[in-house]
């Protein structure tokens, strides 16, 4: 019985930790539709989606995911692209859509190395569309951003995102 309780007791502590970083559990399962930029933002693109047969992005080029996460490419790249659980090398800056900037590996001069399933599912979802050497701007909608609960104290709950982010590497 003495070995049993420090046992629960650890599972229980894993499963909570586990439960914490899940954003795409609870958030979707009542909220509403993807929230849309305003009229004239940064990004207004048509509901599509990069297929795996169509032509290389060009610049300028727009998009939108399934989820509701806007892409549009500012560099093209020609190297190889990631799949959700690569490791990869960037380049970003992140702000709200009123121009705010909340984080900048730019800023700080360093870019970042993490897995592509480490990250908020926007991320994970928009950077698998770029090639190493692409720069893009994406539109992230709260759902696929940090939902419900924000990221407190810089990101409230219900916040949608942009991020201009450079793929340098797929590390692995």
């Amino acid at each position: 019985m003495k070995f049993l309780k420090p046992t629960l007791t650890l599972f229980l502590a894993v499963s909570l930790l586990s439960s914490c970083g899940n954003r795409r559990g609870n958030d979707r399962a009542s909220a509403p539709a993807p929230v849309q930029p305003p009229a004239g933002s940064a990004i207004e693109a048509p509901p599509v989606a990069p297929s795996s047969t169509a032509s290389a992005p060009q610049v300028g080029q727009k998009g939108v995911t399934p989820t509701g996460v806007k892409w549009e490419v500012l560099r093209a790249g020609t190297g190889a692209s990631p799949k959700a659980w690569s490791q990869v090398k960037v380049h970003y800056h992140g702000y709200f859509p009123d121009g705010r900037v909340f984080d900048s590996s730019v800023e700080r001069g360093e870019p970042i190395v993490f897995g592509l399933d480490q990250v908020i599912p926007g991320w994970t979802e928009g950077v698998q569309l770029m090639r190493e050497g692409a720069k893009y701007r994406f539109y992230i909608p709260w759902l696929q951003a940090y939902g419900l609960q924000g990221r407190p104290p810089s990101i409230p709950p219900k916040q949608d995102l942009m991020f201009d982010i450079e793929l340098i590497q797929v590390v692995r």
